[in-house]
């Protein structure tokens, strides 16, 4: 995964991250439980390359669902991968599933 992706350890440091971003947030959730580790591996992948490809114009941050119960609460995520894009912490667009990167990139455009 890029380095350009932030990988907050709770809540708080969740908060911190979409508080301090002058852009949108793609915040993508993911889990560790046996269903979930391949299609959130699978995410990873497709996040940190258009975290890379959107360097400037958004913030990437991986969130684990169970070290962030709150922010999964708050933005209705009840599968793992999900994604939710946040522009002034208000959810803009969402999925859930894999998606692959053209997928994301469509969803993107038009709302950054």
């Amino acid at each position: 995964m890029a380095k350009r992706v932030h990988q907050p350890r709770e809540d708080a440091e969740f908060n911190f991250i979409l508080g301090m971003s002058e852009v949108p947030v793609l915040a993508y959730f993911t889990g560790t439980w046996p269903k979930a580790i391949e299609p959130c591996r699978a995410m990873d992948l497709v996040v940190g390359v258009i975290a890379g490809e959107y360097t400037g114009r958004l913030t990437a941050v991986r969130t684990d669902i169970t070290r962030c119960p709150a922010a999964t609460e708050r933005y209705g995520i009840t599968a793992a991968p999900s994604y939710v894009l946040l522009k002034e912490g208000e959810a803009v667009a969402h999925g859930t599933g894999p998606m692959t990167i053209g997928e994301v990139r469509e969803s993107l455009d038009g709302r950054l």
